[in-house]
């Protein structure tokens, strides 16, 4: 048996493979060595080139070369093969170097193929809305290069691409169903677990000056919160981090105590209202859970630490939505374990005497005083809020307190803790953010990384842990309007935090609402999202049996819908069939009918056998036809030619 020549590939399928390869590939140019990215341009400009002046294609031998080069430079650049940035470069080379080899049809099956894997890669890289948005309309060009290739080609571009929308939206039923029903993978589903931990902003589980100020310049969303009722007050909303209770002299770290010791669990006394509210946290590799503070109620695998933030079993390395209770009006151990205390009055030895004798002065008075004391010096003394404070030295508080009086939350918290340290009162600071903004769209609290701030807590006999925040002594509107009003003009806070313009703020609210939807239903939606869904539906406890019959069932009615949208609808006519047709009508009335399979030339040749004084007109309009319908070059003229034909036919015999 002779097997069939491949078929060859038409002109004009060219472009669409060309538009399909830049579409998938073009994005990756951002992740990929500069290079790489020329060499891509350059192929894809050198193809378009030689199909628009009618070249042939370089010999395979220029192509194997360029290959065995380009694989020996993305192995050199990531000094290996296998991995994802290796791999990614691998199909995007291939990619651009394909369509210099393509002279059939299932060549150009291979770039199409190859082009809708490559989609999927950039979802290693961005998960946004304009990434899938974008995705969307290189698929659309993916399918029309298909549309293309199998016929299509010499269609107008707009008629192709309609057909393709045309595909996809009919598809679009089944990607719901199999998307809302299919179980769900716990996790990620893009990108791999090592690299999930990279690139990550937020709260370190260490503190020193400049820290907490180089976070701030960050607009970055943090975390978003829902309250079912009320929302606290703007000065309550403290959300709790990392807590610091070691310091060397520069920096404040978080302590273990010794395993041998006990580590008791937190009383909470809480009064007066409970917030309950919805936190979706961004992922920040780190286990605390910034609940407002203090938390009375935890979600699922965390736990009240003795310092009194929530810990999760792992770190984040997710976005993870979780329900929480708080007060903001509490005791906190007013009974403590004693190595807690110890710990909270340790200092290192031999710096900051100024800052010492300071201190020493005012142990004759109760905690309380003291802390007054220490506040008043920051309210009436020329101390003063930046995020550009000068170096510090070794003797870190004495220059801070006594020399520079410039600094930020932590300069500020880290020396009022210092100065509480050394008078004898037990003291620690606490890091997390302080405040947000309602977003009006959907709702949420919206907090940035630009919120960040430290603050302190003293144990008072009696009352516990008692939160006292000494940047409220020296810049108050930081805490009762947020740090946009708190710092003068030109500190580097992020453009997105500074917005003043009322439709840029409201453009920005409605961008992040459809972000914060996006983020919940479509990347958010796990096997915990999909129960809540199923269980609205009626669908308790679904098992493997139940979800296959649900997707079955509503897979069938889909494609029941699609079927009877499509059977019914009858092509409609263009203007040379409808003419032509009423050409064919008449001679039927004459005598002379056309079978349904018989084309327009062997109709003209019979009627000519059969009707001779009707042969010229009938050649003459089935040229016309013919020419309009199944040629390349036809226009008006052809068919106001046609449409005389139907005019001239002469009368019907009587």
């Amino acid at each position: 048996m002779s097997r069939q020549p491949p078929r060859a590939l038409e002109h004009g399928a060219v472009p669409w493979l060309l538009t399909g390869a830049l579409a998938t590939a073009g994005p990756h140019a951002e992740h990929l060595p500069p290079w790489l990215s020329l060499l891509v341009a350059s192929s894809l400009l050198w193809r378009a080139w030689l199909w628009q002046q009618r070249r042939p294609l370089p010999p395979r031998w220029s192509l194997a070369l360029l290959v065995m080069a380009g694989i020996a430079g993305i192995a050199w650049q990531f000094h290996s093969l296998f991995g994802k940035e290796p791999g990614v470069a691998m199909l995007v080379l291939f990619m651009a170097l394909k369509p210099m080899e393509t002279h059939h049809q299932r060549d150009a099956l291979v770039i199409v193929m190859l082009g809708y894997f490559l989609l999927l890669t950039h979802y290693f890289y961005s998960q946004s809305i304009p990434t899938g948005l974008w995705l969307l309309v290189a698929t659309t060009l993916l399918t029309g290069a298909l549309i293309g290739l199998h016929g299509g080609g010499a269609q107008p571009v707009m008629t192709i691409a309609r057909q393709a929308a045309l595909l996809l939206l009919q598809a679009l039923p089944f990607m719901c169903i199999l998307y809302l029903l299919f179980p769900r993978v716990t996790g990620p589903l893009w990108g791999l677990p090592e690299e999930s931990r990279a690139s990550l902003s937020g709260l370190s589980e260490q503190m020193s000056p400049g820290s907490i100020s180089h976070l701030i310049q960050s607009g970055a969303i943090a975390f978003r919160s829902h309250f079912a009722g009320e929302t606290p007050e703007k000065a309550d909303l403290y959300w709790r981090g990392p807590v610091f209770d070691s310091y060397d002299g520069v920096t404040w770290r978080t302590a273990t105590p010794p395993a041998r010791l006990p580590r008791p669990a937190p009383v909470i006394e809480a009064s007066g209202t409970a917030y309950a509210y919805t936190s979706i946290l961004e992922a920040h590799n780190q286990r605390w859970l910034l609940a407002l503070d203090v938390a009375t109620s935890l979600p699922p695998e965390s736990s009240l630490a003795p310092t009194l933030e929530v810990l999760a079993r792992e770190p984040l390395r997710a976005r993870t939505r979780m329900s929480f209770v708080s007060a903001v009006d509490y005791h906190a151990n007013r009974i403590e374990a004693p190595a807690i205390l110890q710990q909270a009055l340790a200092l290192p030895a031999r710096i900051n005497p100024r800052t010492r004798a300071l201190a020493h002065s005012w142990q004759s008075l109760p905690a309380e005083k003291i802390a007054a004391a220490a506040l008043a010096m920051f309210r009436q003394e020329d101390f003063h809020y930046t995020l550009r404070p000068p170096l510090l030295g070794a003797d870190a508080v004495d220059e801070f307190l006594f020399v520079t009086r410039r600094g930020f939350c932590e300069h500020y918290a880290s020396a009022f803790v210092f100065l509480m340290r050394a008078a004898g009162v037990p003291a620690r600071v606490v890091a997390g953010y302080q405040g947000g903004e309602i977003n009006p769209v959907d709702g949420y609290l919206t907090v940035r990384q630009s919120d960040a701030h430290a603050w302190s807590e003293i144990w008072l006999a009696g009352q516990g842990w008692v939160r006292i925040d000494p940047t409220a002594a020296v810049a108050p509107s930081r805490i009762e309007q947020g740090i946009v009003a708190a710092l003068p003009e030109g500190e580097p806070l992020p453009s997105i935090v500074r917005l003043d313009a009322t439709w840029l703020r409201q453009l920005r609210n409605r961008w992040e609402a459809a972000n914060n939807s996006w983020n919940q239903w479509v990347l958010g939606y796990n096997p915990q999202r999909q129960r809540e869904l199923l269980s609205r539906a009626g669908l308790r406890d679904p098992d493997w049996q139940s979800m296959t019959a649900s997707l079955a069932i509503l897979c069938g009615l889909a494609l029941l819908i699609i079927t009877c949208w499509t059977l019914p609808r009858r092509r409609r006519a263009d203007p040379a069939q409808r003419a032509w047709q009423r050409y064919c009508a008449q001679l039927a009335r004459r005598g002379v009918g056309r079978a349904a399979w018989e084309g327009p030339q062997a109709f003209a040749q019979r009627v000519a056998r059969e009707r001779p004084d009707l042969a010229a007109l009938t050649s003459e309009a089935a040229g016309c036809y013919a020419q309009l319908r199944y040629g390349r070059h036809g226009g008006e003229d052809l068919l106001e030619q046609l449409q005389q034909c139907v005019r001239r036919l002469p009368p019907q015999r009587s």
